[in-house]
C-alpha cells in the first residue's frame, strides 16, 4: 500500500526541480571533523596509488594482459572514489545535510552502479587470464591477445553501463514520499528505495535483476575459472610450480572476496531488511577501504607493477637532477 503523504506524480513533473537532502553522519556532530579528515586523507592516498599505477601501466610500451586489465581496474577506482567521496565529504562539512537534485542523484546513482559492474565483469576477465595462463600456458600469448583484451574490455564497460541505466530509470521513475531526506551520504539504490511510497516488492525487482546481471553472472564466472585452476593446480607435481601458480592468483582472490563480499551484502536482501546505520558502516569499506586496498594489494603482490612503478620514480628522479 501507498504510504500516507505520497506524491505520486512529483518525481515526474517537477524532477528538475526536486531535490534529495543526503543526511550522512548528521547523527555523528561530535565527530564530523574526524571523520572528514579520516575520509580526506583515505580519498587523497587513494587517489595517489591509482593514479600511480595508472601512469605506471600506461607509461610501459609493453603491457601483459594482466596489466591492461590492472591499468582498467584502476581507471575505475579513480572515477569511483570521485563520483562518491566529494558529496560525502560535503555532507560533513554542512550540519545539516548536503542536498543533490533529482537528476544529480540519478547521474551518481547510475554511475555507481556502472562503475561498480564494470568492475565486477573486469574481475571476471582478470580470472579468465588467470585462467588460460595456467591452464593453457603454452596458449597464452595467442588466446589473449591485445585484440581480444580490448574488446573484453569495452564489454565490461558497455554491458555495465546499459544494465546501470535501467536499474537507474526503473528507480527514479517510481513515487517518493513527500519525505526526501536520504539517510545516507550517497545516492545508494537500497537508501533512494527506501523511500518509494509502496510496500510490495515490485520495486526492488529491477534491483534483483541488476545484481543477477551485475553481481552473480561474473561471480559465477569466476567461481568457473578458480574451479578449472584448481583441477589443473592438483595435476602439477611439483610443489614449487603449485606456489607459483598459487601465488599468480592471490592477489585477484583477495580483491574478488572482499569486493563482493560487501556487494552480496548491500544489494541481495529484502527492502525489510533495510538498516541505514549498517549500510552506511558497509559502504565506507566499499567507497573509501576497498578502493585504496587495489594499488596496496597489487603494488605488494605484483613483482612487474613494483618493477614499472621502481622504472618510473627512476625517471622522475634523473628528470629532476637533469
Amino acid at each position: 500500500m501507498p504510504c500516507e503523504g505520497c506524491m505520486e506524480r512529483d518525481n515526474v513533473s517537477t524532477g528538475a526541480t526536486m531535490e534529495f537532502l543526503l543526511l550522512g553522519f548528521s547523527e555523528l556532530l561530535c565527530l564530523r571533523v574526524l571523520l572528514f579528515l579520516i575520509f580526506l586523507i583515505l580519498h587523497l592516498v587513494t587517489l595517489a596509488g591509482n593514479m600511480m599505477i595508472f601512469l605506471a601501466v600506461l607509461m610501459e610500451p609493453s603491457r601483459p594482459p594482466m596489466l591492461f586489465f590492472l591499468c582498467q581496474l584502476s581507471a575505475i577506482e579513480l572515477c569511483y572514489t570521485l563520483v562518491i567521496v566529494p558529496k560525502a565529504l560535503l555532507t560533513l562539512a554542512v550540519v545539516e545535510g548536503s542536498t543533490i537534485s533529482f537528476l544529480g542523484c540519478a547521474a551518481q546513482m547510475h554511475l555507481f552502479v556502472a562503475l561498480g559492474g564494470a568492475e565486477c565483469f573486469l574481475l571476471a576477465a582478470m580470472s579468465y587470464d588467470r585462467y588460460v595462463a595456467i591452464c593453457r600456458p603454452l596458449r597464452y600469448a595467442v588466446v589473449m591477445s591485445e585484440g581480444l583484451c580490448l574488446r573484453l574490455a569495452l564489454m565490461c564497460g558497455l554491458a555495465a553501463f546499459a544494465v546501470a541505466l535501467g536499474l537507474t530509470v526503473a528507480v527514479f521513475s517510481l513515487p517518493f514520499c513527500q519525505s526526501h531526506r536520504i539517510n545516507h551520504f550517497f545516492c545508494d539504490v537500497p537508501a533512494v528505495l527506501h523511500l518509494a511510497c509502496t510496500q510490495s516488492y515490485t520495486p526492488e525487482l529491477p534491483l534483483l535483476a541488476a545484481c543477477v546481471l551485475l553481481v552473480m553472472l561474473p561471480f559465477l564466472l569466476i567461481v568457473a575459472s578458480y574451479v578449472c585452476i584448481a583441477v589443473a593446480m592438483l595435476h602439477i607435481t611439483s610443489s614449487v610450480g603449485r606456489g607459483k601458480a598459487f601465488s599468480t592468483c592471490v592477489s585477484h582472490l583477495a580483491i574478488t572476496l572482499l569486493h563482493y563480499g560487501c556487494a552480496t551484502f548491500m544489494y541481495i536482501r529484502p527492502k525489510s531488511s533495510y538498516s541505514p546505520a549498517q549500510d552506511k558502516v558497509v559502504s565506507l569499506v566499499y567507497t573509501n577501504i576497498t578502493p585504496l586496498m587495489y594499488p596496496l594489494v597489487y603494488s605488494l603482490r605484483n613483482k612487474e607493477i613494483i618493477r614499472i612503478v621502481r622504472k618510473m620514480l627512476r625517471r622522475k628522479k634523473i628528470a629532476q637532477v637533469n
